[in-house]
């Protein structure tokens, strides 16, 4: 039930990610990049911001943060790589 959990977490803040970076059909979701993006990103930017802030592994609103952070990181880089390729 946990990793169900993690999964649709990362999914609504790669969604959310993506709308908030744009793009060229901001109404568009790519739910696969949402949710690796979520899950990646909510690893290394949760995990980092509240392991600084010292709250651990709990759940906080650093870590709802620093995972929306590592979405937009992860979902910026992939749109980045992917214009670039594509040239």
């Amino acid at each position: 039930m946990l990793i169900l959990a993690i999964i649709v977490f990362g999914m609504v803040i790669g969604a959310l990610a993506q709308l908030i970076i744009g793009g060229k059909n901001m109404w568009s979701i790519d739910w696969g990049l949402a949710i690796v993006a979520g899950v990646v990103g909510s690893f290394i930017g949760g995990l980092l911001i509240s392991l600084i802030t010292g709250h651990g592994i709990e759940i906080h609103p650093s870590g709802i943060i620093g995972s929306l952070l590592g979405a937009l990181i992860v979902t910026g880089g992939w749109i980045w790589f992917k214009k670039r390729s594509a040239v």
